[in-house]
């Protein structure tokens, strides 16, 4: 006991250090597999369309937030991936939504709200 006393500070260290394994593992057996990333990638289409419909034109950053917002309420475990990764998923959502409304009139509708 006495010398639980005199090290309490080791004891402390200890479990923070635990504490900190035990939540890197966590995080990186969250990540997502190449699949879960691909069908948040098809996932990501529908929302931008969504939030374009919603929003319309000059709003990149709101659909930004929006589009991020609806994803983590739909994969609450997208949290743990780096901002910047997710808006680059994004981005290419972007680029497919802008060719489908070049050649689909009826996604061109859609968005459009007609």
């Amino acid at each position: 006991m006495k010398w639980l006393i005199e090290n309490w500070y080791l004891v402390v260290a200890g479990v923070v250090c635990c504490v900190g394994v035990v939540y890197g593992c966590r995080v990186f057996m969250n990540k997502p597999t190449n699949e879960q990333a691909a069908n948040i990638k098809e996932w990501l289409r529908w929302a931008v369309m969504e939030a374009e419909r919603e929003l319309q034109g000059g709003t990149g950053q709101a659909k930004l937030r929006k589009v991020y917002d609806m994803a983590i309420a739909k994969f609450p475990w997208l949290s743990f991936i780096a901002f910047d990764k997710f808006s680059i998923w994004v981005d290419d959502a972007l680029v497919w939504m802008k060719e489908q409304l070049k050649v689909n009139e009826n996604i061109k509708a859609y968005v459009e709200g007609k």
